[in-house]
């Protein structure tokens, strides 16, 4: 079976602790409420872009445990094909992620576990779940030789490729050109090209800094600003969307990468992807967790009119 979308990454079960401040080291603190949600970029993408539309096949390495089985029930609910791999001897893997109370900000850590230990030569093994999409999705969570290889398969394939480079990480040579697009925030822009991204001028002078780099466009996502699309031929930004209070942000940038994988796939032309893009992630931080964030297709439409 043919997927639109295929998105290689990890999964990580989100332990998310609320409290009203980060504890110094060796510091105790009693927080406002604890959850456990299925999470990590990749995950998070392929369940966002199942629920904005997608036909989405999911490329990754899981755990033979009760992680693993959170996994599974969290792709089956969203309609995600999972067409990667069970791992006996590595477990799924977890993330810590605190949430400001007051602002819903974040901080995370990721131990990645099985899907650390995805190789080049299980990307092989996915050659054609990555070569029969329209279009690739990958993050930095999982090893980097991976993810170089799949883009490599994908483009040879002649399949529109979109890296989002989080978390931000220096990237060997020649993977920028491997990409049609690279859409990193502001943070993972600054990473990439060594200048301050503080507004529009600075995020468009990075994104053409990127397309220097290789890659093919790019887009620099702002949060409440936005996001701004940087091409060889146009820039164009588009303004972010409001769809009530914030509660968290965790998810919002994978909710952004996974509508706009659905939207190009289905031949959006890219202001009209991009205002896609950011509904689905405008909705996605009216909620509490990363994959439970993700909005359905009726609410996307709704929200753009």
């Amino acid at each position: 079976m043919t997927h639109d979308v295929a998105i290689l990454g990890i999964f990580a079960a989100d332990t998310a602790y609320r409290a009203a401040r980060m504890p110094a080291m060796g510091e105790t603190i009693l927080g406002d409420s604890f959850a456990l949600n299925p999470g990590g970029k990749g995950s998070n993408q392929s369940v966002a872009a199942a629920r904005a539309g997608g036909s989405v096949a999911f490329l990754s390495r899981i755990g033979k445990d009760t992680f693993g089985q959170l996994a599974l029930d969290t792709w089956r609910e969203a309609g995600v094909t999972f067409a990667g791999l069970s791992d006996p001897e590595h477990p799924t893997g977890a993330a810590f992620i605190f949430v400001d109370s007051a602002s819903g900000d974040n901080s995370i850590i990721v131990a990645p576990g099985a899907a650390g230990q995805i190789s080049v030569a299980d990307v092989e093994g996915w050659a054609e779940a990555i070569s029969s999409a329209t279009i690739f999705l990958c993050q930095l969570e999982q090893p980097l030789d991976a993810a170089f290889r799949a883009l490599e398969i994908a483009q040879n394939a002649g399949v529109r490729t979109i890296l989002n480079p989080a978390p931000a990480t220096d990237l060997p040579d020649g993977m920028l050109g491997l990409c049609d697009l690279i859409t990193p925030n502001e943070s993972e822009a600054e990473r990439l090209t060594g200048g301050r991204v503080t507004d529009i001028a600075s995020a468009e002078a990075a994104g053409r800094n990127l397309m220097d780099q290789g890659a093919g466009a790019a887009i620099v996502t702002m949060g409440e600003a936005g996001a701004l699309y940087v091409g060889r031929d146009a820039v164009s930004h588009v303004p972010g969307l409001s769809a009530g209070p914030v509660i968290e942000t965790t998810g919002a940038g994978d909710a952004f990468n996974g509508g706009l994988a659905v939207a190009l796939a289905e031949g959006m032309p890219m202001d009209r992807a991009l205002r896609f893009a950011n509904a689905t992630a405008a909705i996605s931080v009216t909620r509490a967790g990363a994959a439970p964030s993700m909005p359905a297709r009726t609410e996307i439409e709704a929200l753009l009119g």
